[in-house]
């Protein structure tokens, strides 16, 4: 190649005129050493994928640009490092040398002085002399300017791909780029801000959809397993092609004792670091660490770094502890921290994140963001262990202000599901970071039960159980079995099984956690007293009141000597005694319902939830007792209270329907009760299933109010 010439001695003086002065150098060159890449004809990254999964809508649009005649245009390929770009690039080179005829350049654009070398090389291979090249090396002659004059005459069309232009800065303040008419340029790059590639076409690499990500894993590494295993291994390196690439080799290279698919998903799932695993997929790297996961983001951070933005890294570092699943921006508002992060920095230190593509935003209701799930363990492994503790306290106390502390109004707020994985990946890390205290432990387990207890008082009861279940083992292993805030995770275990009708199992788990909290905390404890309340649920149910109603005494008795006559959690006791079947029991609490109601309105308000469920209480209570005139204005009442305060299909609503249409009956109303009967079975049906205890119960109730109507009906005369 022409450019290898460079080299030669160049002993005599030589002269160029300049637009003004005239400037003499003598240079004396004794042959030194070729510093330019060895070749720019081919690109300088081994053997290029076989197949390119998924990429080929992308490729069909850039071979357009390498077709007959085409030129004057700059493509940027941008993305998150590890998602292929460079892949892309290298299959349009291939295509375009070898199908159209092509010359094919290729370029390192990730420094200035690789740029310079290459885009030098590349003039040198168009035909320029010696003395320019030399002129230009020596800042005599623009240095861009000779290249692209050079590239503006070539007699063949070429392809000139600008690879990992991550610093775009690298291209401008040179002049590096530009079109002509005889040729494409491709650009790769981290970079996705708009202002830095002016006219050019900025196209979007992610990370690949699960069939084909699956598919290369089984490229890679054939007769390793099933396309199912693949799918699940390449769901948990977030279809990263990188990191599939990494974990193909290495499971087609293992020699002594071979690992299946499944076997390599399982080690990833245990390993308290899985991105060590993922990196020993790796060759020979050299000293390139984008060829690691563990490495190739580090340089977009050192570039934040470089561009006065560390906020940008501790930002990250924040993101690191929560999920790759969308974020809600609202999150960061406001967001004073105990962390190197000022509030008035964290926009600017989003938007480098953002123009790195080390994050990105997902549309949708909620404005959120969404961080590669394996970048976030990288950055959480290489977080330093004195920043961690205060990281997840910070991670703590945003999701604390964001999730309620008393979830009574507002029980739809979409963000609950939008939170939950955030609150779990939370924990999860807290239980993999050593340097946590107990503080931030207990921060973060506090959150799990505000959301837990979200997701419940939402009617959600199976979200509910399993968020519950999964943040009870992630606590107990950090703060230990007796910590009252796994007792009370247990206790929202112990309810949202109740909800869902798996009674019989909801009373032993209420019975055991009794037990444990008597012996913890003391038997009048409030969490005591309310197990007690919740235990005495699905015993009512499964017909054993009279244990119902001893605990339920307990806790009404126990909650006024703790916390007085007028305390909601006192009158939410006495109204739960209302709702016990008839029976001695009940004839002696039902005339105390009014009463009970009109202290929930004179203590709490009408719309408290606990005046809601002493009214709807009351006029079971008053159903129960036969003294229907009573029972139906209060039934009413009640279920426009619910319909008002929390909607037509939240779980307690159509509990208020279902009662009224029982009183309908009874009161001979036979037609209404049979339209709310079968209102309250379509939403049971359609939110608890048909084999719930509580859908059962109405499609019987539904079954016997037609046949009354129909009795009740004259028969049609015609």
């Amino acid at each position: 190649m022409t450019g290898q010439n460079d080299g030669r001695a160049a002993d005599q003086g030589r002269v160029y005129q300049a637009s003004g002065d005239q400037h003499i150098v003598e240079h004396h060159h004794h042959a030194t050493a070729w510093t330019g890449p060895d070749s720019v004809r081919r690109p300088p990254i081994g053997r290029a994928p076989a197949i390119l999964r998924d990429r080929g809508e992308l490729v069909g649009r850039l071979k357009e640009a390498v077709t007959e005649g085409a030129g004057n245009t700059v493509f940027v390929l941008h993305g998150l490092g590890g998602c292929g770009k460079t892949a892309v690039a290298c299959a349009l080179f291939e295509h375009a040398t070898r199908e159209r005829g092509r010359l094919g350049l290729w370029v390192n654009a990730s420094d200035q002085a690789s740029l310079r070398a290459g885009m030098l090389a590349v003039a040198a291979d168009r035909g320029a002399r010696d003395d320019e090249l030399m002129a230009a090396r020596n800042g005599l002659r623009a240095a861009a300017d000779l290249v692209w004059d050079h590239l503006d005459r070539s007699d063949l069309p070429w392809l000139l791909v600008l690879d990992n232009a991550d610093d775009p800065a690298v291209l401008r303040d040179g002049g590096w780029l530009r079109t002509s008419p005889r040729g494409t340029v491709l650009v790769t790059t981290r970079q996705a801000a708009g202002h830095w590639w002016p006219a050019a076409e900025l196209l979007y690499v992610g990370v690949l959809p699960r069939a084909e990500a699956a598919q290369v894993l089984c490229d890679l590494a054939p007769g390793t397993g099933s396309v199912e295993d693949a799918a699940a291994v390449a769901d948990r390196l977030g279809r990263l092609p990188l990191a599939l690439t990494l974990a193909g080799g290495f499971l087609a290279h293992q020699v002594i004792a071979p690992w299946t698919m499944e076997e390599y998903g399982r080690r990833l799932r245990e390993r308290p670091d899985p991105i060590e695993l993922i990196d020993q997929g790796a060759t020979d790297t050299g000293n390139d660490s984008r060829h690691l996961v563990s490495g190739t983001w580090q340089l977009s951070l050192n570039s934040l770094v470089g561009q006065n933005l560390p906020e940008a890294v501790t930002l990250l570092r924040l993101l690191a502890c929560w999920s790759n699943d969308p974020l809600p921006l609202s999150l960061l508002a406001d967001a004073h921290l105990d962390l190197p992060l000022p509030a008035n920095r964290v926009e600017l230190a989003l938007r480098g994140l953002l123009d790195h593509s080390l994050t990105e935003l997902v549309p949708g209701d909620i404005r959120c963001l969404r961080t590669h799930g394996v970048l976030l363990d990288s950055v959480a492994r290489v977080t330093p262990a004195g920043e961690r503790d205060r990281l997840a306290a910070a991670a703590a106390e945003l999701l604390l202000r964001s999730l309620p502390a008393s979830p009574e109004r507002g029980l739809r707020d979409s963000r609950l599901a939008v939170l939950a994985p955030h609150v779990l990946a939370l924990l999860r890390r807290v239980g993999s970071w050593p340097e946590i205290s107990a503080g931030t432990a207990e921060s973060a387990a506090t959150c799990a039960l505000r959301l837990v207890t979200a997701q419940h008082r939402s009617g959600d009861y199976a979200s509910a159980l399993a968020a519950a279940g999964q943040a009870t083992d992630l606590v107990r292993r950090r703060l230990g079995d007796d910590n009252v805030l796994v007792l009370r995770l247990r206790q929202r275990i112990g309810k949202a099984t109740d909800r869902l009708g798996r009674l019989e199992e909801a009373a032993d788990l209420h019975r055991e956690l009794l037990d444990d909290l008597e012996r913890v905390c003391g038997p009048e404890a409030p969490d005591a007293l309310t197990t007690c309340l919740h235990l005495s649920r699905p015993l009512t149910w499964l017909g054993q009141p009279s244990e119902a109603v001893r605990l339920m005494h307990r806790a009404a008795a126990g909650r006024a000597a703790l916390l007085g006559p007028w305390h909601p959690l006192t009158l939410e006791a006495r109204a739960c005694l209302l709702e016990l079947p008839p029976g001695p029991d009940l004839e002696r609490e039902a005339p105390a319902g009014p009463e009970l109601v009109a202290d929930c309105r004179r203590e709490l308000g009408a719309d408290h939830p606990v005046t809601l469920s002493a009214e709807l209480n009351c006029a079971g209570a008053l159903f129960n007792t036969a003294q229907y005139s009573e029972a139906l204005p209060s039934a009413r009442r009640a279920l426009a209270a619910h319909e008002r305060c929390f909607g037509t299909d939240y779980p307690i609503t159509l509990a208020a329907r279902s009662l009224l249409s029982s009183v309908l009956h009874a009161a001979g109303e036979y037609q209404e009760a049979v339209e709310q009967a079968e209102i309250v079975r379509e939403w049971r049906e359609r939110i608890l299933g048909p084999e719930h205890p509580w859908t059962t119960v109405i499609r019987d109730k539904l079954a016997r109010f037609r046949s009354s109507l129909a009795e009740a009906t004259p028969p049609d005369p015609t």
